[in-house]
């Protein structure tokens, strides 16, 4: 077809999906045909794209539309996956091997580790009392967990 690739890439760009855009391309030309007698042969290109675009904007407004409402009950044939209270608690002989690694870790991960996992500060928390940009505390954080769960492996 003589405007395949122009309707292709109109239908592809506005919807961002290969396949829909090969549908949507396909539903244009079916409509194209269908009112072929309404389109003068000189603004068939244009005629073409408008119906594309048209197309490929209705799909997107139906899609949106057509979005899944879930409630709780289409969750309730999935598995509880909640673990049982004694996989919760932790002995206290546990909590405290866990606080004496993060007492280990050095600064400034040490103060960053004390005041999220023991203090449960957030990272915005953190950041606002010890004057640091959040990116900085989130790295931090990452950083004082991977060297806690190397400290909390060399004891097992």
């Amino acid at each position: 077809m003589r405007y395949e690739k122009l309707v292709f890439t109109i239908c592809r760009q506005l919807v961002q999906d290969y396949q829909e855009a090969q549908n949507l391309t396909q539903d244009t030309f079916l409509a194209a045909y269908l009112h072929l007698d309404s389109c003068c042969e000189a603004d068939l290109k244009p005629w073409l794209a408008r119906i594309a675009a048209n197309k490929a904007k209705d799909y997107l407004k139906s899609a949106y539309q057509q979005r899944v409402q879930l409630s709780e009950e289409d969750f309730a044939w999935i598995p509880d996956q909640t673990p049982a209270p004694d996989e919760i608690c932790q002995s206290d002989e546990e909590v405290r091997q866990i606080k004496e690694k993060i007492y280990a870790l050095k600064e400034p991960y040490q103060r960053v580790a004390a005041m999220h996992f023991i203090d449960e500060k957030s990272v915005e928390e953190i950041a606002y009392t010890l004057k640091r940009p959040k990116k900085t505390i989130q790295t931090q954080l990452l950083r004082s967990r991977h060297r806690l769960q190397r400290l909390l492996e060399e004891d097992t």
